[in-house]
């Protein structure tokens, strides 16, 4: 009898249930079905979650809106264009060695919102100078963008609707409007094109 249990025993501790780390056969089995189930998750998650992220995604009519480029050959020292940019005015100036002088004499102590012309244009080309064509105060367009136009006491920009004056900068210089007209992110392509946005 004693013989029947040894060999009993014998055959549940046979060498084919264990491997040399002590692991059983069906231990080692599971380990790649839980690794593919966990995967098979983590791809079905991404299936699903993939048309949710890209409808998110800008559509190519609102990329194509998120620059604009100007071309800058036609415009002469003095005057100016008005173009869009994000369905907005955008005031492109060439500034007159004059212009530049009268705005770099202004003592930042004098302005409401202080900066100097050298911060609002691009190193190299202080003639250029671009903003947005939209009142700081409540969103008017100012008339100064050709020297035809009323460009108030300070040269640069006066918004008929509740009179804020900007100078040749188009800084703030008298009125209700609170700050500069702002400077979009831009860049030169070239001397003679610029890109928005």
């Amino acid at each position: 009898m004693a013989d029947t249990a040894a060999t009993a025993d014998s055959s549940t501790t046979n060498d084919s249930d264990h491997d040399s780390g002590g692991l059983r056969r069906r231990d080692v089995l599971g380990i790649p079905a839980n690794v593919a189930a966990v995967s098979a998750a983590g791809v079905g998650g991404l299936v699903v979650l993939y048309p949710l992220i890209s409808q998110m995604a800008p559509s190519a009519d609102v990329l194509a809106a998120s620059t604009t480029d100007v071309d800058l050959s036609s415009i002469e020292a003095g005057q100016g264009i008005t173009a869009v940019f994000r369905k907005q005015p955008l005031f492109v100036r060439k500034l007159t060695p004059k212009e530049i002088a009268e705005a770099d004499a202004v003592p930042l102590s004098e302005l409401r919102d202080p900066e100097t012309l050298e911060e609002r244009t691009k190193e190299g080309r202080k003639e250029w100078l671009i903003t947005m064509g939209v009142c700081t105060h409540l969103g008017c367009v100012p008339l100064g963008i050709t020297s035809e136009q009323n460009r108030g006491d300070y040269g640069g920009y006066f918004c008929p609707c509740h009179g804020s004056q900007y100078d040749t900068a188009a800084r703030i210089r008298k009125g209700p409007a609170p700050k500069n007209l702002v400077v979009p992110d831009y860049k030169f392509d070239t001397d003679t094109k610029i890109t928005v946005g």
